[in-house]
């Protein structure tokens, strides 16, 4: 299969760039991202894209794909719910109708996140804008849509984007509640096994993403 990546210069994105070039089922990958990455191998190709939302001026770059894995995010600390939801589902929303007009018959995953607010309606601002997207999302037609929702996740061994605290926390939560933590190889098999097989649900939480990635 061939497949489009985004945010691969954050700690998502690389991890599941680093399982799709060593999965056998990946026969071509698109990193489309703001800035370039290191990483260098033959099923690679790079877009460089300074704003999603204008992603119809490379048409032809971005034809002839199988499933689009969109890792590209930001933490919500700090941020206005207007600012968030413009980079959260604003863009997202963006990219995802561009790269659908021109792959009518693409699966798309995305990345929401353990906690994700579908009814769009709580007190938790991240989790309802995240809600909103993923709801938005399994509007349109794709071949299929799945919105992953894990929590704690750890690296791969030699990735360039790892957030130290955060892979700590993690390793913590792996001694005490490993049902709750799941690495990046996990999160990226579970994606490419999501293209081609049938039943998934649209809404993945840790346990069926882990059961999807065997």
């Amino acid at each position: 299969m061939k497949v489009i990546i985004t945010g691969t210069t954050g700690m998502v994105g690389e991890g599941v760039l680093f399982e799709c070039l060593q999965n056998s089922k990946v026969s071509e990958i698109l990193s489309i991202s703001r800035k370039e990455i290191t990483v260098n191998h033959p099923k690679l190709k790079q877009l460089i894209v300074q704003d999603f939302t204008k992603l119809d001026d490379y048409k032809t770059e971005i034809s002839g794909y199988d499933a689009c894995f969109f890792c590209a995010g930001i933490s919500s600390v700090g941020m206005k719910e207007d600012q968030f939801t413009q980079i959260t589902y604003d863009t997202t929303i963006a990219f995802a109708k561009t790269v659908l007009a021109n792959n009518p018959n693409l699966t798309f995953c995305y990345v929401s996140g353990r906690g994700t607010d579908s009814t769009e309606q709580g007190k938790t601002m991240w989790a309802r804008v995240k809600g909103k997207t993923e709801n938005e999302l399994m509007k349109m037609p794709f071949k299929n849509e799945f919105n992953f929702r894990p929590a704690a996740m750890l690296p791969f061994p030699n990735q360039q984007y790892v957030n130290k605290f955060y892979t700590f926390i993690a390793n913590v939560f792996k001694i005490f509640t490993p049902w709750s933590v799941l690495t990046l190889s996990e999160v990226g098999k579970a994606m490419i096994n999501a293209v081609d097989k049938n039943g998934v649900k649209a809404n993945l939480e840790i346990k069926e993403i882990k059961a999807l990635s065997v």
